[in-house]
């Protein structure tokens, strides 16, 4: 029987202790998880922006989504993506995420869409960055830790085809104690790219693109344990 503990903190956040709606493969020690339904005139508030102009709540019921629309007016200190998200006061450290994301920007190599973990600082986190093409600054896992972002996947395809108005389902698992990353676009049983990092262990969980515009829906995530903690916006001194 479903049984589902509802709560409003900005936005619609959920959890549920349904076996029915769980994705592939998830632990037993995954005891719940957290839907984040972007609803409410406040919802974008759930979020920290390295700009919020940049970012709305558009569509309505079902097609409501967190939606970049430009690209922000934001320099970060070390060579990493400009447009992020960040769930706030919400600290993961083993995690499984959903998302259905659209890539609304143009055609070429670098079109992209970006997920945020490990988030601790500007100059400290991985991002996984999908793209239409492989190289070394795109389709691929990656670190920031002080310096320029790194490239750390073991494993990669050649790219993905984002289409025109084409929604796609990206699931990344992370488990700290072996640093394992693992990205899936759309097929739910086979990774798209594989990493294993133990540097960070514990962060925010964010969305956003390196230099392009799209839109996050239906946001789920499952973990063994979420600590609630206050987290600071990004700096003023870095925008």
């Amino acid at each position: 029987m479903k049984q589902t503990i509802s709560f409003l903190i900005g936005l619609c956040f959920a959890i549920s202790v349904t076996a029915a709606a769980e994705p592939p493969a998830v632990p037993d020690h995954f005891s719940f998880h957290l839907e984040q339904r972007l609803e409410g005139e406040n919802a974008i508030q759930a979020f920290q922006m390295t700009d919020i102009n940049a970012w709305k709540i558009s569509g309505a019921g079902k097609e409501r989504a967190l939606e970049l629309v430009q690209q922000s007016k934001y320099s970060p200190t070390v060579r990493s993506p400009v447009n992020i998200a960040l769930i706030k006061d919400k600290i993961f450290t083993d995690f499984i995420l959903e998302a259905d994301c659209l890539q609304t920007g143009r055609e070429y190599g670098h079109r992209d869409m970006c997920f945020f973990y490990g988030f601790q600082s500007p100059t400290n986190f991985y991002y996984t960055h999908i793209a239409t093409a492989a190289d070394k600054n795109a389709h691929n896992i990656f670190i920031v830790n002080g310096a320029p972002r790194t490239n750390i996947a073991t494993e990669t395809t050649r790219g993905v085809e984002w289409g025109l108005n084409t929604w796609h389902k990206v699931r990344i698992e992370r488990t700290v104690s072996d640093g394992m990353i693992k990205v899936f676009f759309d097929d739910m049983q086979k990774p798209i790219m594989i990493a294993q990092d133990k540097t960070f262990q514990w962060g925010q969980l964010g969305f956003g693109s390196f230099d392009d515009t799209g839109k996050i829906k239906n946001i789920r995530i499952w973990a063994p344990k979420i600590e609630n903690k206050s987290t600071p916006a990004f700096p003023e001194t870095i925008k």
